[in-house]
C-alpha cells in the first residue's frame, strides 16, 4: 500500500510539473521542446460544463470522454456506415428487433483496477437514464425510464448484458445510438464510493446523486487514458491507463493547454511550445500551410452551424421574418473569407456523408426579398433584437457579418458575448432571442440531426426532451412525425428519402438557418506521428500518435 501511493504521487507530480512548466511559457516566448512523452494541444474548450457522461453534452468533452471511457461499441472510423465492438466482442438482436443482447471481452478492468462486468454496463444505463441530464433522450428514447429501465437494461451474467427497446426499430439506428457518449461505460464501484445523499423532491425522486456531484470534475472509466485533471479554461490532463485492454498509447500523457485565440494558438506551434494548434482562423492557417515547419491536417465534421430564432420572441416566431432571415446571411462572403478551409457553406441539417444528406442551397444574400418579407409581417421599418454569441471563431466574425447585413433590411442587432458556457447554459435555458452556434452528430445516423431540429413533444420550459427544437420553442408534428416514421423503415433508400422531404420543407418552415458544415484543421509538428483528425468530435484518438 505504501509503495503504490508513493507510485501514484509520483505520477501525480510529473504530470504536475510537466503541466506547470507548460502552463508558464507564454505565447510568444520561445521554451524548448515539449517533452517527447508528452503531447500538447492548444485547444478551446471553454464550453465544457462536466465531465460525467452521464451529463456531458458538449464537443469538447465529447473529445476527452473519447479518449478516456469505453463503449460497448463504437462507430467504426475507417467505414462509417458500420459499428464495431468496444467492450463487445460479439452482440445478436433478437428476430423482433427488440433485444441485443452484447457478449462482453473477457478480463477487462477500468483503469481503477476493477473488473468491468455486464453490471457495470446495466448500472450505466440505469444512472443515465435515473439522472436524466441532456443527453439522456438518447437512451429514454427507446422506452427507458427510472421505473423500468433495470429491467430493460441488466446483466444476465458477468459478461452478457441484454438491452430491450419498445419497438422494432432499425437494428442500426440502435446501434449508432450506443455509441454515442452518453451510453460511455462507469465504473460502479468507484462512483459509489462517491455518491452524496439527495432528499428527494417532484423533479428528482432518488436519494442519491448517483455520483454526479463528484464526476463532474472526477474520472471513472476504462478508455486508453484516464482524466488526471481538468481546470477550467486552463488546462486538461490525460494519463495513459495502463489497463486499457486495446493497444496501449505511446505516450504517457497528454496536455490540452486552453488557448482561444488563433494568433496565440499559431505562435506557440511555431515556437515549440505546443504539438498541435486545433482552432486556427483561415488566415492563421494558410500561413502555416505555407510553411515548412509544420504539417496540416483536416476532416470534414458531422457539425453544422447554424443560428436559430427563439420563437418565443414574438417578431422572430413570425414565419415572414423567419425567411427573412434566411436571406439576410452573406453566404458567399462568409465562405471565401470567414470560414475558408474551415467550414463549407451548407443549409440543410444533414452533414454531407450522412444517409439522406439534401444538397439543396436555396438562399443566397438579397436584402430586398428580405424586406418584402419583413413588410408582409409588419416590420417593413425593422425590429431590435439580440444575439448570444460564444466568444470564438469563426463563430464570433459569422455573428458580426450577420450583425451587419441584417443592419441592411432595418433589423438592429445587438451581440452578447460570453464564454461556451454562459452563452450555452442562457441557450439551454431558452432565455435568448437569437443564439448562434453549431451541433454535432450524437451518433452517426440521420435521426439524431433530424430529431433534434424537429421533435419537441412538451413545448413547455419544464419539458424534459430538451431538443433544439425545444430550446428554440419549435413545434412541428408534421415534420416529427416523418421523423419518427423513418425510423422504422428498414429500406435505406426509402429511409433516405423521408429525410430528404423532411430538410426540403424544413428549410422554409423553422426558425433556423444552417450556414455551414465545419471543416476541421489542425496543425502539428512534423516529429508527430498517428495524428489524425475523425469524422465526429468524440473520434479525435490520442491513443495512435507518437512522437520521433
Amino acid at each position: 500500500m505504501i509503495i503504490t501511493t508513493i507510485h501514484r504521487n509520483a505520477r501525480l507530480l510529473a504530470a504536475s510539473a510537466a503541466l506547470s512548466i507548460l502552463m508558464a511559457s507564454a505565447p510568444g516566448v520561445t521554451f524548448a521542446a515539449t517533452p517527447k512523452d508528452t503531447l500538447v494541444e492548444g485547444f478551446a474548450f471553454d464550453d465544457i460544463i462536466s465531465m460525467d457522461p452521464g451529463e456531458a453534452y458538449e464537443l469538447s468533452t465529447a473529445e476527452i470522454t473519447g479518449n478516456t471511457y469505453s463503449l460497448l461499441v463504437r462507430l467504426d472510423v475507417a467505414d462509417t456506415t458500420k459499428v464495431k465492438g468496444d467492450l463487445a466482442e460479439s452482440w445478436t438482436v433478437s428476430d423482433d428487433h427488440l433485444t441485443y443482447t452484447f457478449k462482453l471481452k473477457s478480463g477487462l478492468k477500468f483503469a481503477s483496477g476493477n473488473p468491468i462486468t455486464a453490471e457495470d454496463v446495466a448500472w450505466s444505463f440505469e444512472r443515465a437514464v435515473k439522472l436524466d441530464k441532456s443527453p439522456a433522450f438518447i437512451l429514454t428514447q427507446f422506452g427507458l425510464t427510472g421505473d423500468n429501465v433495470t429491467e430493460k437494461a441488466k446483466a444476465v451474467d458477468a459478461t452478457t448484458f441484454t438491452f430491450t427497446v419498445d419497438k422494432a426499430y432499425a437494428p442500426s439506428f440502435v446501434l449508432n445510438c450506443l455509441t454515442s457518449t452518453v451510453a460511455n461505460v462507469v465504473d460502479k464501484k468507484l462512483v459509489l464510493d462517491h455518491v452524496k445523499p439527495v432528499t428527494p423532491s417532484a423533479d428528482y425522486k432518488y436519494d442519491n446523486d448517483f455520483g454526479n456531484g463528484w464526476l463532474k470534475t472526477g474520472y471513472a472509466g476504462s478508455g486508453p487514458f484516464k482524466l488526471r485533471e481538468w481546470r477550467a479554461n486552463e488546462a486538461i490532463v490525460l494519463e495513459r491507463n495502463d489497463n486499457y485492454y486495446g493497444e496501449k498509447p505511446k505516450l504517457a500523457r497528454v496536455i490540452y493547454r486552453f488557448m482561444k485565440e488563433s494568433s496565440g494558438q499559431r505562435l506557440a506551434l511555431e515556437n515549440g511550445d505546443i504539438d498541435v494548434a486545433r482552432n486556427l482562423e483561415p488566415g492563421d492557417l494558410d500561413a502555416l500551410t505555407k510553411g515548412d515547419k509544420v504539417s496540416v491536417t483536416n476532416a470534414p465534421k458531422g457539425t453544422v452551424y447554424y443560428i436559430s430564432l427563439n420563437e418565443k420572441n414574438p417578431n422572430l416566431a413570425k414565419p415572414e421574418v423567419q425567411e427573412a432571415f434566411r436571406y439576410l446571411i452573406d453566404y458567399d462572403a462568409i465562405g471565401k473569407t470567414l470560414i475558408k478551409g474551415v467550414g463549407e457553406i451548407r443549409q440543410t441539417f444533414e452533414p454531407k456523408g450522412v444517409l439522406g444528406a439534401l444538397e439543396e442551397k436555396p438562399f443566397t444574400f438579397d436584402v430586398a426579398k428580405a424586406k418584402e418579407l419583413l413588410a408582409k409581417a409588419g416590420l417593413k421599418d425593422g425590429f431590435s433584437v439580440t444575439m448570444d454569441v460564444r466568444n470564438i471563431e469563426p463563430i464570433t466574425g459569422v455573428a458580426q457579418s450577420i450583425q451587419q447585413t441584417l443592419g441592411q433590411a432595418g433589423i438592429k442587432l445587438e451581440i452578447i458575448p460570453g464564454d461556451g458556457k454562459q452563452t450555452l447554459t442562457k441557450y439551454r435555458a431558452r432565455n435568448h432571442d437569437i443564439y448562434i452556434g453549431n451541433w454535432g452528430m450524437d451518433y452517426w445516423d440521420p435521426n439524431s440531426n433530424a430529431e433534434t431540429f424537429t421533435t419537441n413533444p412538451d413545448n413547455s420550459d419544464a419539458g424534459k426532451v430538451k431538443t433544439l427544437a425545444w430550446r428554440n420553442t419549435f413545434v412541428t408534428p408534421e415534420l416529427d412525425k416523418i421523423t419518427r416514421a423513418a425510423l422504422f423503415e428498414p429500406d435505406a433508400d426509402k429511409r433516405a428519402a423521408m429525410y430528404q422531404d423532411v430538410q426540403k420543407q424544413f428549410l422554409h418552415n423553422s426558425p433556423f438557418a444552417i450556414i455551414f458544415q465545419q471543416i476541421e484543421v489542425a496543425a502539428f509538428k512534423k516529429d508527430l506521428k498517428g495524428f489524425a483528425l475523425g469524422p465526429s468530435f468524440d473520434t479525435n484518438f490520442v491513443g495512435p500518435i507518437s512522437k520521433e
